[in-house]
């Protein structure tokens, strides 16, 4: 086993916040907030991430305001969802890790009925993958947005978590901004990298401002994955930005879930199991004869995207976590001697919430998941789950 630079279960500072050890529960979609509250599902799920052996469990893809909800049984971080807000980090912080919360907005893959109207985003350009067509946003639309950031760090705040993690990757609002492909603006928010740069700067001075000794972690891309997208070069400079703006440390991903989700997750296609739980018959059509062209499978390969984060590493000097393909005790090891911070783990906490104790107890402490990512298709439509414990419900 490699000697690691920084151990897996050494302490680590992210900011004003110390873990116990240097695993993350990575913001996947849990898809278990009907009516955008929080359920006892949502509890269980992390409670036993937490008594698995985590650092800190983050809670994925609660939308800032209204306009930014992509999926009716997502969470929306509003004052009415404190109470249960409250109940989670008491959750996880009995569980024994830390509560993070990623706050996010879904741009132009929102849904009239559940947003409350036309979708928004930095460009008026079709989005086939809704399919929906927003409106560009106007300077009231980006102040809005901006205070909306701001005031969900407060609300995180009042309800007990340790910290946020501004979602500006995977081709949701804020990476619509920076990726050329989604941003076509004249004006002051589009055109060169720093122009494209400046929606993510003024969120962040929002956070900075409301943060108040919560750490503020940020995920964003290295590539989006696609011919067109925003590439290394660019994935560079906004993470040098990001340090300048006072993150105190980066998640460090890539993809687009509306151009390349498979460029994200590695494996097996999820268009199959897509296609047999889309609700509109003309979805299950479309996608029975074109998701394989549309979302193709992508070969999964351990720490998939550690060459291009190693970039990043010597670009920057605030704390990185690694994520991406990191399924055993080696990888993560891997991971940590090439000067990264942290872990965050996705699919192998949906397999065994417990994997985390598993690794401190075994060698090689290689994960059972098998990347047929039935789990990331599932949140469309239901709540996340691993097909080896799901019995009938399993495709």
């Amino acid at each position: 086993m490699l000697a690691a630079m920084n151990a897996l279960f050494d302490p680590v500072r992210l900011g004003p916040l110390t873990l116990k050890n240097r695993t993350i529960r990575a913001a996947a979609f849990e898809g278990m907030s009907p009516g955008h509250e929080v359920t006892d599902a949502l509890i269980g799920y992390h409670r036993a991430v937490a008594e698995g052996g985590v650092g800190m469990s983050t809670v994925a893809y609660a939308a800032v305001e209204q306009s930014g909800l992509a999926f009716g049984h997502q969470l929306w971080l509003r004052r009415e969802a404190m109470p249960g807000l409250r109940r989670l980090t008491d959750a996880i912080h009995a569980g024994g890790a830390k509560a993070s919360i990623q706050l996010g907005h879904c741009g132009n893959m929102a849904q009239r009925a559940t947003a409350g109207g036309r979708a928004i985003a930095p460009s008026a350009k079709f989005n086939l993958y809704g399919p929906v067509w927003p409106r560009a946003m106007d300077a009231d639309d980006i102040a809005r947005v901006t205070r909306s950031f701001g005031e969900a760090v407060r609300i995180a705040r009042d309800s007990g978590f340790d910290a946020v993690e501004v979602h500006a990757g995977h081709g949701y609002l804020i990476s619509q901004f920076l990726s050329p492909f989604t941003n076509r603006r004249r004006d002051a928010y589009g055109g060169s990298v720093d122009h494209r740069l400046r929606f993510l700067r003024e969120v962040m001075a929002e956070v900075r401002q409301a943060a108040e000794g919560l750490a503020v972690v940020v995920k964003t891309n290295l590539r989006d994955g696609f011919p067109g997208g925003m590439e290394l070069e660019e994935g560079v400079q906004v993470a040098r930005a990001l340090e300048e703006a006072g993150a105190d440390a980066l998640v460090l991903s890539g993809g687009f879930v509306s151009r390349a989700p498979m460029y994200l997750m590695r494996g097996d296609t999820i268009a199959p199991e897509l296609s047999r739980r889309m609700k509109p018959w003309w979805m299950r059509m479309f996608l029975g004869a074109f998701g394989g062209l549309l979302i193709p499978a992508v070969k999964f390969e351990d720490h998939y995207f550690l060459e291009d984060a190693c970039v990043v590493r010597e670009a920057v000097k605030l704390p990185l976590i690694y994520v991406g393909g990191v399924s055993s005790r080696q990888a993560a090891d891997e991971v940590l001697a090439r000067g990264f911070d942290a872990i965050a783990l996705a699919r192998a906490l949906i397999r065994e919430p417990d994997f985390v104790n598993r690794l401190r107890r075994e060698e090689p402490g290689e994960s059972r998941c098998d990347h047929c990512n039935s789990c990331a298709a599932r949140i469309y439509t239901t709540s996340m789950g691993c097909h080896h414990l799901l019995g009938k419900d399993a495709p």
